[in-house]
């Protein structure tokens, strides 16, 4: 067996495990629907960090996306896949305590459905991010986000998730 082919769960509409499949099974068109997390990160001054994905990426290369994305692997808690994607993707170690729930919802695209746990939280020390997944990071002001949205510099699910944001009561 290739040990470099990552799985997934499959999950219900509720977020439950009920079987698993590649990573390449789950981006292939099939719409099995498979969970991920998103970290929205924002600084003292609300400004709010966005990625840019790398132009090699298989999904929305070049777009400006949320803080932190990442699929929850096969048998792996929510939990460990935050700390994990969280220290990988920004080099922060976070803290579960003072991370803040956002929504839970169902994403499909063109060729994928995720099911998304989609998370605020408040940093402002240094950011390392992963340079081979990530062309650079960046904090920006909501007006400069509306701007790259307008430009369709951002994808198309971070706009979801920017909406969310917005009608939240967090900030």
């Amino acid at each position: 067996m290739n040990n470099n082919i990552e799985f997934f769960n499959i999950v219900d509409i509720n977020g439950n495990a009920i079987g698993k499949a590649s990573r390449d099974d789950c981006h292939s068109g099939s719409k099995l629907l498979h969970p991920v997390i998103h970290i929205h990160i924002f600084n003292s001054k609300k400004e709010l960090l966005l990625q840019k994905r790398k132009f090699n990426k298989d999904i929305q290369p070049g777009k400006w996306d949320t803080s932190v994305g990442g699929h929850i692997q096969a048998g792996e808690s929510l939990e460990n896949a935050l700390i994990r994607e969280a220290k990988e993707e920004t080099g922060i170690d976070i803290n579960l305590n003072k991370i803040i729930p956002l929504k839970k919802y169902i994403y499909e695209s063109e060729i994928e459905k995720e099911y998304i746990n989609s998370f605020i939280y408040f940093f402002n020390g240094k950011i390392i991010f992963q340079k081979s997944e990530i062309d650079e990071v960046n904090f920006f002001s909501f007006i400069d986000i509306l701007e790259l949205i307008k430009n369709n510099k951002t994808t198309p699910n971070f706009i979801k998730e920017f909406e969310l944001i917005k009608k939240s009561n967090i900030l």
